[in-house]
C-alpha cells in the first residue's frame, strides 16, 4: 500500500514538473516573439541587411571626387489618412553629408499618430547609407490639418566604391512608409494626498 501511495505522489510530482516546464517554455516563446521585432530591427541597422540603413553618430571624414544620385520615396499604409511627400532627388559627392526633409500632413479631422519604417534600394547599398539623424521608428502625432517637416541627415560611405557588389551603383533610393500607431500613454500622476505622504517618507 505504501508503494502505491509513493508511486502516486511521484507521478503527481512528475506531472507538476512537466506542467511547470511547459509554462516556462511557453512564456519564453512569447517573450522571444515580442523581442524578435526590435532585435531584428537592431540587427538590420547594424549590418545594413535587407536594405536597412546604418545609424552613425558622426559625419564622414572623407569625401570623394565622385557623385552618386540619391532619390527619395514616401508611402502611407492603409488606415492612416496622411499626405506624405518625399524630398527632391540630390546628387552629393560620396562621403558628403546632406540634410533633406520629408513632409507629412494629417488630412483627417482628428489627431493621429504614425511611425515610419524605411529601406534602401538596391539592398546592397544599405550598409553604406549612413544616417546621422532621421525620424524613423519615432512616433509622430499630428493634429488635424497639421504639417511637419521631418529632416534626414545622411551620407554615403566612401567604402561603397570598393566593394565588388556596390562599386558600380549609380543611384540609391531611400524609401519610408508610415503606419498608424497608438500614441504612448503618459505615466499617471499621483494624487495630491499620495504626494504628500511620499514627501514625508
Amino acid at each position: 500500500m505504501a508503494n502505491v501511495v509513493q508511486n502516486g505522489q511521484a507521478k503527481r510530482v512528475s506531472n507538476g514538473a512537466i506542467f511547470a516546464g511547459c509554462v516556462v517554455f511557453v512564456a519564453g516563446m512569447v517573450g522571444m516573439a515580442y523581442a524578435a521585432v526590435p532585435l531584428y530591427r537592431l540587427f538590420c541597422q547594424v549590418t545594413g541587411y535587407n536594405g536597412t540603413t546604418q545609424r552613425v553618430e558622426q559625419y564622414s571624414d572623407k569625401i570623394l571626387d565622385r557623385t552618386i544620385q540619391v532619390t527619395f520615396d514616401a508611402n502611407i499604409s492603409p488606415g492612416l489618412n496622411w499626405e506624405f511627400k518625399p524630398a527632391k532627388a540630390v546628387t552629393p559627392k560620396i562621403g558628403e553629408t546632406l540634410q533633406i526633409e520629408y513632409t507629412a500632413t494629417n488630412r483627417s479631422q482628428k489627431a493621429t499618430t504614425g511611425s515610419a519604417v524605411f529601406n534602401v534600394t538596391p539592398m546592397e547599398a544599405g550598409a553604406y547609407f549612413n544616417k546621422v539623424e532621421c525620424f524613423c521608428f519615432t512616433e509622430q502625432t499630428l493634429q488635424p490639418g497639421q504639417s511637419v517637416n521631418m529632416p534626414v541627415v545622411f551620407f554615403v560611405d566612401p567604402a561603397i566604391t570598393k566593394a565588388e557588389e556596390t562599386r558600380n551603383i549609380k543611384t540609391i533610393t531611400l524609401s519610408y512608409t508610415f503606419y498608424p500607431s497608438e500614441p504612448a500613454k503618459p505615466v499617471a500622476a499621483l494624487p495630491e494626498g499620495q504626494k504628500a505622504v511620499d514627501k514625508k517618507l
